[in-house]
């Protein structure tokens, strides 16, 4: 799609600065209401799934003692699958987001948690709370997109080495906690920007080598000799599918949310330090999407089926993104923007398609659906910056296309 088509898409070049403020408004005061109101409910809420997440590991524990048969093996396998994909989405995530920190618990903290993840909380939270959610979807300050190893916008220059990209995806949604823990640590941007390795990056090496090597020994070694000589190699292997199950969930819940067409990406470069409250949830709402579905899948997923949500107010506690979705939705329809919510299906299906196509050379594959989110802010950003003589927020790319 070239520049002038996406401009012709553009959805919110009818926006002027005014309403781009007021929209933070309205956004500041959604986000206050949940700030006054959580309560005793939501610490019930977090501390009932928490019960629920281990009482399920422990159910699968003691029905793979029997994993030589088969129904057990396929029960104990899923309800273990089930376990993780609960700690790590709708309980470490979050915890680790700080969500509940207003608790004042010491054991579900943000400070204190850890997970079965191969990534230390520490270095998640960097790499994170504090990068992602910062330079939310720029080109080359969030690693969170396309993981720093593929082509995740036109504008990117097209080379030979992206036409494996939909392989190297695949291999990370199969492995997609180590994959996490890698690009947590930050080592292809030391290599690339010339540092090598400097004392601290050998010292995040050893963390994550610890932490992986922590879960692969409780997984593969200790929960096995545990089983006996008659129940070792079923449980081995439902540990093995367990943990694939969790990683391609994840990576596919996380795909939906950042990489669907329609979701916009900004150009690389440092975050200007004048950007606007309005104009921080703007960049949010533009580069996120959502997956409609049931509130099991909601749980599931870590709530991040509310990516918007999410992306607005990484803070709030995850069991409220549902009940402020509508009023987010309606923020959206009331200012013309695109509300980029879709069943999971055909989230994935996009997110994989845009894979597929951005690996080719531009035009070589058409997009799967019109983009809803705009590439031209030009007239928008110019008139909010007028006053103050500077170059719009994180999206100078957008201005570029004008």
């Amino acid at each position: 799609m070239t520049a002038l088509q996406r401009q012709t898409h553009s959805q919110v070049q009818h926006l002027t600065a005014d309403d781009v403020e007021q929209i933070g408004r309205e956004l500041d005061l959604i986000r206050q209401d949940v700030l006054d109101t959580r309560g005793a409910r939501d610490a019930a809420y977090i501390r009932r799934v928490i019960a629920v997440q281990r009482r399920l590991e422990l159910a699968s524990r003691v029905i793979l003692l029997a994993g030589r048969f088969p129904p057990a093996w396929v029960a104990g396998t899923a309800a273990l699958s089930l376990a993780k994909i609960l700690d790590n989405m709708e309980i470490g995530h979050n915890v680790l987001h700080g969500q509940w920190d207003w608790m004042r618990d010491p054991t579900i903290h943000s400070s204190t948690w850890d997970w079965d993840h191969a990534s230390p909380p520490a270095q998640w939270k960097r790499a994170h709370n504090e990068t992602h959610h910062t330079y939310t979807n720029i080109l080359g300050q969030d690693n969170d997109l396309g993981y720093g190893i593929m082509r995740v916008d036109e504008d990117q220059e097209w080379q030979p080495r992206y036409l494996v990209q939909p392989l190297w995806n695949f291999f990370n949604a199969c492995i997609f906690e180590y994959g996490i823990a890698m690009y947590d640590i930050e080592f292809g941007e030391h290599l690339r920007e010339g540092k090598g390795i400097t004392p601290e990056l050998r010292s995040r090496i050893r963390e994550a080598a610890a932490k992986a090597s922590k879960g692969i020994t409780k997984d593969y070694v200790l929960h096995p000799m545990l089983a006996g000589p008659g129940g070792w190699f079923a449980t081995l292997t439902a540990n093995a599918t367990a943990n694939f199950v969790r990683n391609v969930w994840s990576h596919s819940i996380i795909m939906c949310g950042h990489f669907p067409e329609g979701v916009e990406t900004f150009e690389q470069g440092e975050l200007p330090q004048n950007e606007t409250r309005g104009e921080w949830y703007l960049r949010q709402m533009l580069g996120s999407a959502n997956i409609s579905g049931p509130p099991l899948m909601h749980l599931m997923s870590g709530n991040l089926s509310h990516q918007i949500e999410h992306h607005l107010f990484p803070d709030l506690p995850s069991n409220r993104y549902s009940e402020i979705a509508p009023r987010v939705r309606q923020l959206f329809e009331r200012y013309g923007l695109s509300y980029n919510a879709r069943p999971l299906p055909q989230q994935v299906a996009s997110a994989w398609h845009r894979v597929f196509r951005l690996s080719l050379p531009n035009d070589w594959l058409a997009e799967t659906n019109r983009r809803n989110v705009p590439a031209q802010l030009k007239s928008l950003w110019r008139q909010s910056r007028r006053s103050r003589g500077a170059v719009g927020p994180g999206l100078r790319r957008a201005l570029a296309l004008a």
